[in-house]
């Protein structure tokens, strides 16, 4: 089923513990296909399990889309083969989540460029989450709402962005449980964050070192064994004397 979110902002009552993120981004993630390059959240939840359920979904081709589930809505833009994607509560304006989103984006190609089609997972990750934190705070900060929608000129048109109900294209017992626990701020947890991004990719480079040690001494030992093949043996008495 697709149908169009007509709904208008609705009133919200701020959290008395953070009142000006009452209506909240709650993570952010940029991948390529599957690979994530870098993501951000701020506050605790199985974001990581339910980013990957989302990304089989989305189509290969450039597109937007916001897709509901529950109290919750996954909005993206994929470009390029890059994916930008965003949790936010319903409660959050669509057409603000994607202004982050676009936001994100030009940032992100100003920054990368090509380099992002061939980057390591998580390559991006210690610089640009950064950047993510730090446009999340701003767009979930309400006292921003007016400029920004002033600032927008296409607002009509981001609202007019299809919704689809997740639960409707779900693979047959499949079941997308989102948790979601705004009293933890992630800020506290960003060092061990960063430090096992870091901590994987360097896993990777080391693994693609050990590959290339191997492939080159496999090729030593064939050219051995044809230089050896070629003066009358191992000890190449031939090409020696």
């Amino acid at each position: 089923m697709i149908f169009l979110n007509k709904k208008k902002g609705k009133k919200h009552s701020p959290n008395k513990k953070n009142k000006f993120y009452a209506e909240e981004l709650h993570s952010m993630v940029t991948t390529r296909g599957s690979t994530v390059l870098a993501r951000y959240a701020m506050c605790a939840g199985n974001f990581t399990e339910v980013t990957e359920q989302i990304l089989t979904r989305i189509p290969p081709e450039d597109g937007k889309l916001t897709y509901s589930h529950g109290n919750y809505l996954f909005h993206y833009v994929s470009e390029d083969h890059i994916i930008y994607l965003c949790i936010t509560d319903d409660e959050f304006e669509r057409a603000k989540a994607f202004m982050f989103l676009n936001d994100i984006k030009k940032k992100f190609q100003v920054q990368y460029g090509q380099r992002a089609r061939t980057a390591l997972p998580y390559a991006m990750n210690s610089e640009f989450s950064r950047a993510l934190s730090l446009q999340m705070r701003y767009y979930s900060d309400v006292k921003n709402n007016d400029q920004l929608l002033k600032v927008e000129e296409h607002v009509d048109e981001l609202m007019e962005i299809l919704v689809r109900d997740i639960d409707q294209i779900a693979d047959r017992g499949e079941r997308l449980e989102l948790l979601v626990d705004k009293a933890q701020d992630l800020s506290v947890n960003a060092v061990s964050f960063k430090k096992s991004s870091v901590n994987l990719a360097r896993s990777l480079w080391w693994k693609n070192l050990k590959i290339c040690v191997i492939i080159v001494i496999v090729v030593v030992l064939i050219l051995y064994g044809v230089v050896s093949a070629a003066c009358g043996g191992a000890s190449w008495p031939s090409c020696t004397s």
